[in-house]
């Protein structure tokens, strides 16, 4: 395995255990998670390994296969770039009161770049799982998730929501995770596309526009603010839509609208899906993507047309899916219609004198694990 060589290499030593961790892509349910909202993600079959051992004096080694040069941390508070956000996990953890030590850590991504896919979930997840063993802390999966969420808020400093990295820990292999994200109730619903002669593409554009993360965190504004003033506590408290939609204006009315039809659109795709009606959730996800592009704003010209001739080359179905301004695309394809899509997109990018973008199948995958 590289990232165990990597590891003997780096460290002259054995790890103690690799474990792994993957990324996710969300079905449906999108900027509902922040607003204590419905998600329907699934765990992808990429994402991070990690190599671990733990050291007595509380030093943080790290080395990413993918960045290069290893960095050395007396305290978490001195790391910069990626390394924040598996230093966040032992800032986390120790600001908790836990007994997480130091570790010498390499890690080993494969999450396909620019492709919105969290792979920055899926480091705090996997350090928090090999950390959560090594030292015998007696979290629950969701606790490691909800762990590695309050690192990239309060340290990293991004104002996510807990999908991704409940995805990462929780997730079940052929099933997609259904979560309350005020409760942090989970349900597994069985997802086999296979059995329906089904595939998820998935279309990495490859794109991402700057200001993308300073737009989330306003689009999160904006639903506090809209919260605020129809007097809820969140959005997902919003019953009477037409009511509330006459009660505000301008960016916040739009924002309400999306968020209260796509947690309805979650529960109608989980409907379906126990229905073994899963072709007819193609509808939902173009449903979904024109909410997103026309009242929550987040979408791009790239996404747009990904999700255009994906529907014109015979997709059921498709959205882009993950934060917005780039990133990826999912469609829903008929076995027999995969190649059609695939010479639809590609050709829209050609004409549009786009770099070709990657696109590959996704099958549901198992969440955070100990491999040896």
């Amino acid at each position: 395995m590289r990232v165990v060589e990597a590891f003997r290499e780096s460290y002259g030593a054995e790890p103690v255990g690799v474990w792994h961790a993957p990324g996710r892509v969300n079905l449906i349910g999108e900027h509902t998670d922040y607003n204590d909202g419905f998600v329907l993600p699934f765990a992808v079959p990429w994402g991070v390994t990690a190599a671990v051992s733990p050291r007595e004096d509380g030093v943080v080694r790290l080395r990413s296969l993918q960045t290069g040069a290893p960095v050395t941390l007396e305290s978490p508070d001195e790391a910069e770039g990626w390394a924040r956000y598996a230093a966040g996990v032992f800032w986390v953890l120790r600001e908790a009161g836990h007994r997480a030590g130091g570790a010498d850590v390499v890690i080993d991504g494969d999450v396909p770049q620019g492709a919105g896919l969290s792979s920055s979930a899926a480091l705090e997840v996997v350090v928090g799982t090999a950390l959560n063993e090594l030292y015998g802390l007696g979290l629950s999966k969701m606790e490691v998730a909800l762990a590695a969420q309050k690192a990239e808020n309060d340290f990293v400093g991004m104002p996510c929501g807990i999908m991704d990295q409940a995805a990462s820990a929780l997730a079940q292999e052929g099933q997609a995770l259904f979560m309350d994200c005020r409760s942090l109730g989970t349900r597994n619903i069985p997802f086999d596309l296979a059995q329906h002669g089904l595939q998820l593409l998935i279309i990495n554009t490859g794109v991402h526009h700057e200001l993308a993360d300073g737009q989330y965190a306003r689009r999160r504004q904006d639903c506090e603010n809209a919260a605020k003033r129809l007097g809820v506590d969140a959005l997902r408290d919003v019953t009477d839509l037409a009511g509330a939609l006459a009660k505000l204006g301008g960016d916040e009315r739009k924002r309400v609208q999306h968020v209260v039809t796509e947690n309805h659109r979650v529960e109608a795709v989980i409907g379906l899906l126990r229905a073994g009606a899963v072709r007819e959730v193609g509808a939902l996800l173009n449903a979904s993507h024109l909410s997103l592009r026309d009242q929550y704003e987040v979408s791009c010209v790239e996404l747009d047309v990904a999700v255009e001739s994906a529907v014109q080359g015979g997709a059921r179905g498709a959205r882009m899916t993950g934060g917005g301004f780039g990133g990826s695309a999912i469609a829903l394809v008929a076995d027999d219609r995969v190649e059609s899509v695939r010479e639809s997109v590609t050709g829209a990018y050609a004409e549009r004198g786009w770099a070709a973008p990657e696109i590959y199948p996704a099958t549901p995958a198992a969440g955070a694990r100990r491999l040896t």
